[in-house]
């Protein structure tokens, strides 16, 4: 059992390293694309004709994460990764985004390959004091169920409304199920140094206090449109 459980790990270390070794070749200063791709996802998913997320979640959300464009690879044996952004709810709106990247994967049924839209919204401070950490894992640190789809929360199962985090994928324009479990989450500390013109703590982007880019403007202002609410 344990040569069996650390050759999954090897494999699925394998499956997802060529994926993030081409993000990595052509790093350069993406931020700004990063940010435009997680307003243009976001937009699309609450424009979808009675399958956005719920208005009335977002407005109780702590904070939303978006990674436009997750990678999945693998046969059996998945493994994703991608980059995205985070953004919490402050007292003056939705704080500065921090960048963000996903790595792992699970062991399941995940034949094939493609790339897939998350968004994660995390529903209370627990969840948040969790999504804040170093490197959070999905499934170990923090209970995360897919999401209700719809114009509200109506149809939201108990266990749903209970839940940390409610997480949202999309595959070519259709809302799809996916295997998170294992995945972790951590800030991108180097592409956060960049956005931001110095070493700086995830943490601190999420206080509220570091004004965004212009870049980051236009999803502050869509997240903005659908969850105006400034404080619960």
């Amino acid at each position: 059992m344990k040569t069996f459980l650390l050759s999954t790990c090897i494999v699925g270390t394998l499956a997802i390293a060529p994926l993030m070794a081409a993000d990595d070749n052509h790093k350069g200063h993406d931020h700004d694309k990063r940010f435009t791709e997680a307003a243009t996802v976001f937009t699309e998913i609450m424009g979808a004709d009675d399958k956005g997320i719920p208005q009335d979640l977002l407005e109780k959300a702590n904070c939303v994460a978006i990674v436009p464009g997750l990678k999945r690879a693998g046969f059996i044996i998945g493994g994703q990764y991608g980059k995205g952004v985070l953004t919490c709810r402050s007292a003056g709106g939705w704080t500065a985004p921090s960048t963000i990247r996903v790595e792992g994967g699970s062991i399941g049924l995940q034949i094939g390959a493609g790339e897939t839209d998350l968004i994660l919204v995390v529903m209370n401070e627990r969840g948040k004091e969790k999504l804040l950490q170093d490197k959070f894992t999905v499934g170990g640190d923090a209970s995360v169920m897919g999401g209700p789809v719809g114009r509200t929360a109506k149809a939201a199962t108990d266990a749903q409304m209970h839940a940390e985090i409610l997480a949202y994928s999309r595959a070519r324009g259709v809302f799809a199920g996916i295997s998170l479990e294992g995945s972790t989450l951590r800030p991108d500390t180097d592409d956060n140094a960049d956005v931001y013109g110095r070493k700086i703590s995830q943490s601190e982007i999420l206080s509220g206090k570091v004004q965004p880019t212009a870049a980051a403007r236009p999803l502050l202002t869509v997240l903005g449109k659908y969850s105006p609410h400034e404080t619960h």
